[in-house]
C-alpha cells in the first residue's frame, strides 16, 4: 500500500510546506477501435452444430417462427404428395425444403452452440465445496457449501475456493477468477471501495478474507449465467417481435396469394400442381431473414459474452445500439483507477508532521481506496504507522459516507475530520477560511481533488481549526477525447458523473472533452437525471459498482455494473462486466448498433432478394399460359419446373451463404444514420436485387440437365 517514489518534505513555490509523492504509474496509450470487429466463426461449427438442427425439426420447436413453421409444413406436404406420387421434381422439391428448414435451424444452432460451449466451462467450476462459516460466539464451523444462506459469514484463506457469490466484508486478498473471466492474472479483492464483490467458485490465492453470502444456493452468479450463455432465458426483443410479426403478416399475404393462383389458372384453362404452388409459396415468403432472425439476436448477445459482459436480455443489446446518452462515472473510466492521495499542504502555522498525523488519523477508518492512500502516503514519508495503535484502537472511528462527506476518529480530548471541503468547512465553522478556499481553488483548477483536514475539541466542531488540504491525483485515460469525438458523430450525447466538486469536475471534463458533466453526484442527482433524459424521449446507459449505484443502474435504460461491485448493483444492471472495466461501456453501445446494423441489413437484402426472385422465376412459370411474359423472362429459364426447382436450391443456400454474416455481424464503423443508409440500400440491398438473378440462373444451367426436369 506504499506509494512508490517518496520525496522529503519540500516548499511549493508558493511557500508552503508540502509533503509530496509520486504515484502516477505511466500507462500505455488507448486507442480509440475504428471499427467493432465482426464475431468469431468457422465453418467447423456448421458441422458440429446439425445434430441440434436436426432435433429442431420438432414441429414445437417450429412453432416458435411463424415464417419456418409454414415452411415446414409445406416440407410435409411435399413429401406427403412425392410418396403418394412419385417424380423427380416433387422428390427434388421435398428434399430442397427440408434442407430450408434445416439451414434455418442450422443457424440457431450455430449460434446457441457457442454459448453452450461456454456454459459447459462455467459447469465444471461449480463442485461442492466446504465452507468455514463464522459462529455468533466468533468461533468457526464447517458446513457444506450448499447449507449457507443468505448473510452467513465464511472466513476463506490462501488456496480455498469460496464457497458462494458475496461480499467481502473483511481483509484483503488476491483471487483466481480465470474460470469466470478468463483472465488468467489474479484480481485483488478487499472490503470497501468498489472492489469487494466475490464470485462462488472462485479461488483465493493468498491472504484471509471473511465474505458475506448474498445469494441462496442454486441462485448463484454462475448459475444466472450458465441460463444466460446457453440462451435459457433468451426473450425476444421487441423489434424482434415487431419484425415477427410483420414477417408472418407478409407470410399471410403471399399464402393468399399463391391460394388464388389456382383458381385463377383453372380459369384460364391450365392447372397448377399443389407440389409447385407449396414451392412458389416458400419462395414468395420472407424465409430468409425469418430463418436468421433468431441467430442475429443470439449472436448480438455471444458477441458480448466474448468480450466478457453479460446480458440478462437481448433486449439490453438492442437498447444499447439506440442509446442518446452515455452516462460516465469519472473515476475508472475517463481517468485512471482511484485517485490517489500525493501532496499535503500546510496552512497557517501548522507543520506538516502535524497534519501528516491529522490526516493519518482521519483516514484510518476511511475505507476507500482514496482513505487508504492517505495513509499509505503518511507512512512512506513520515514512518508513521499504517494500522491503528493500542490507544487509538479504543477510539470512536467516524467513517467516511456519502451523507456527511467526512471521515475522521474522535479521541480523548481531540477530534479530526477529513472530507470534502464544503463539508470540513461548514464543520469547522471558526477557521480562517481564505488560504483554505485558495489552495482548494488551486487543487481543483489543477483537475485535482481537495480534501481538507481539520482537528477539533468536540465531535460538534468546537475550536476547530484547519490544518491543511490533501491533494487527490486523477488522470485522464489517452484516447478517451477521441472516443468521445466518435460517440459525438454517432449522436450520442456524453455526461461524466463525479462526486467531485465544480472546479474540479469542470476542468477534468474539459480535458476528457466529454458533452457535459454533474459534479458533487449523489444517488439521487443521478436519478433525477436519467429521469430527465428519458423524459425527452432518449435512451440512457450507465455503468455502476456501488450499492448507491442500483436505483440509477435499474432506471437506465442500459445498466451496466462492474463484477467487482456490490451484489445490489449487479441484481439492478441489465448487463455486467466481467472484467469490471468502466470504459468497456462504449463498446457495448457500438456492439448493440452492430446488432442492430446487422438485422437491418439482412433483412434489406432479404426483401430485396424476395423482390428479384418474383422477377426470376414467375415469367417463366407462365411462359406457357401467358406468353407475353416472355419479354421479362430475362434469364431463360429453360422450363417452369426447372425455374421453380432453381428458385427453391437458391432459397435454401443463401441461409447457409448468410449464417457467417448473421453470427460474426455487419462490420461497425462510427458514422452518420444517412451515411449507414446509403451503405445498407447499396451493399445489400443492390445485392440482394443482383443475387438472385445471378444465382438461380447458375443453378437452372445445372437443374436442366437432370432427366425428367
Amino acid at each position: 500500500m506504499t506509494p512508490s517514489g517518496t520525496s522529503a518534505p519540500t516548499r511549493n513555490r508558493k511557500g508552503t510546506d508540502v509533503v509530496s509523492t509520486e504515484v502516477r504509474e505511466a500507462a500505455p496509450a488507448e486507442a480509440a477501435p475504428a471499427a467493432v470487429a465482426a464475431g468469431a466463426f468457422s465453418p467447423g461449427q456448421l458441422v458440429a452444430s446439425l445434430p441440434d438442427a436436426l432435433r429442431k425439426l420438432d414441429p414445437r420447436a417450429q412453432l416458435s417462427n411463424p415464417v419456418m413453421f409454414v415452411v415446414w409444413v409445406g416440407s410435409v406436404l411435399v413429401t406427403v404428395l412425392a410418396v403418394l406420387d412419385p417424380s423427380v421434381f416433387a422428390v427434388l422439391i421435398a428434399i430442397w425444403l427440408w434442407f430450408t428448414v434445416v439451414f434455418a435451424n442450422l443457424a440457431e444452432a450455430v449460434a446457441e452452440g457457442r454459448g453452450k460451449a461456454q456454459a459447459e466451462s462455467l459447469r465444471r467450476t461449480k463442485r461442492e465445496t466446504t465452507a468455514r462459516r463464522l459462529a455468533s460466539d466468533g468461533g468457526e464451523e464447517e458446513v457444506p457449501g450448499t447449507a449457507l444462506t443468505i448473510g452467513d459469514l465464511v472466513v476463506v484463506e490462501a488456496n480455498e475456493t469460496i464457497p458462494g457469490d458475496g461480499d467481502v466484508v473483511e481483509g484483503i486478498a488476491t483471487v483466481d477468477e480465470s474460470a469466470i473471466t478468463g483472465e488468467s492474472a489474479p484480481v485483488i479483492r478487499e472490503a470497501g471501495g468498489d472492489r469487494s464483490s466475490v464470485t462462488g467458485g472462485t479461488t483465493v490465492l493468498s491472504d484471509r478474507i471473511v465474505v458475506r453470502i448474498t445469494t441462496k444456493p442454486g441462485e448463484s452468479f454462475v448459475d444466472r449465467m450458465i441460463a444466460l450463455v446457453e440462451g435459457a432465458a433468451r426473450q425476444k426483443t421487441p423489434n424482434e417481435i415487431a419484425l415477427t410479426v410483420l414477417l408472418s403478416v407478409l407470410t399471410i399475404i403471399f399464402l393468399l396469394a399463391v391460394v388464388a393462383i389456382s383458381p385463377m389458372s383453372a380459369y384460364a384453362g391450365s392447372q397448377v400442381s399443389l407440389t409447385v404452388l407449396t414451392a412458389l409459396l416458400v419462395c414468395l415468403i420472407p424465409t430468409t431473414i425469418g430463418a436468421l432472425l433468431s441467430a442475429i439476436g443470439i449472436a448480438g448477445m455471444d458477441r458480448l459474452v466474448q468480450r466478457n459482459v453479460l446480458a440478462t436480455s437481448g433486449r439490453a443489446v438492442e437498447a444499447a445500439g439506440d442509446i442518446d446518452t452515455l452516462l460516465l462515472d469519472k473515476t475508472g473510466t475517463i481517468t485512471f483507477g482511484n485517485r490517489q492521495a500525493t501532496e499535503l499542504l500546510t496552512v497557517g502555522d501548522t507543520t506538516p508532521e502535524d497534519l501528516a498525523a491529522a490526516a493519518r488519523l482521519s483516514s484510518l477508518a476511511d475505507q476507500t481506496p482514496e482513505g487508504r492512500s492517505v495513509v499509505a502516503l503518511c507512512a512512506s514519508a513520515y514512518g508513521l504507522p499504517a494500522e491503528a495503535d493500542a490507544s487509538e484502537a479504543v477510539a470512536e472511528f467516524v467513517p467516511f459516507t456519502a451523507q456527511t462527506r467526512m471521515s475522521g476518529m474522535d479521541l480523548s480530548g481531540r477530534v479530526v475530520r477529513k472530507g470534502a471541503a464544503q463539508s470540513v468547512l461548514a464543520w469547522a465553522q471558526a477557521s480562517d477560511r481564505a488560504e483554505v478556499v485558495r489552495l482548494v481553488e488551486e487543487i481543483s483548477d489543477d483537475g485535482g481533488t481537495p480534501l481538507v483536514v481539520a482537528s477539533a475539541r468536540t465531535a460538534d466542531g468546537d475550536g476547530a481549526r484547519v490544518l491543511g488540504v490533501i491533494r487527490l491525483s486523477d488522470v485522464v485515460k489517452p484516447g478517451m477525447r477521441e472516443r468521445f469525438a466518435e460517440l459525438r458523430a454517432m449522436g450520442i450525447r456524453t455526461v461524466m458523473i463525479t462526486g467531485d466538486n465544480p472546479r474540479t469536475a469542470r476542468a477534468i471534463a474539459a480535458d476528457a472533452g466529454v458533452d457535459d458533466h454533474l459534479a458533487e453526484a449523489t444517488p439521487e442527482d443521478k436519478m433525477a437525471l436519467i429521469k430527465k433524459e428519458q423524459e425527452g424521449g432518449r435512451l440512457v446507459a450507465m455503468t455502476g459498482d456501488g450499492t448507491n449505484d442500483a436505483p440509477a443502474l435499474a432506471q437506465a435504460d442500459v445498466g451496466v455494473a462492474m463484477n467487482t461491485g456490490t451484489a445490489a448493483a449487479k441484481e439492478a444492471g441489465n448487463m455486467v462486466d466481467l472484467d469490471s472495466d468502466p470504459t468497456k461501456l462504449i463498446e457495448i453501445v457500438e456492439i448493440g448498433k452492430q446488432l442492430l446494423i446487422t438485422r437491418g441489413a439482412l433483412t434489406t437484402f432479404s426483401v430485396a432478394n424476395d423482390l428479384a426472385k418474383y422477377f426470376a422465376i414467375l415469367p417463366a412459370m407462365f411462359l406457357a399460359l401467358y406468353p407475353s411474359l416472355g419479354a421479362l423472362n430475362v434469364m431463360a429459364l429453360a422450363t417452369p419446373q426447372s425455374a421453380i426447382l432453381s428458385a427453391v436450391i437458391f432459397n435454401a443456400l443463401v441461409i447457409v451463404a448468410l449464417i457467417p454474416l448473421a453470427l460474426r455481424g455487419v462490420r461497425y464503423r462510427p458514422s452518420s444514420a444517412a451515411h449507414l443508409l446509403r451503405r445498407n440500400l447499396l451493399i445489400y440491398g443492390l445485392g440482394g436485387v443482383v443475387t438472385p438473378f445471378v444465382g438461380i440462373f447458375l443453378i437452372d444451367l445445372l437443374v436442366r440437365l437432370i432427366p425428367g426436369i
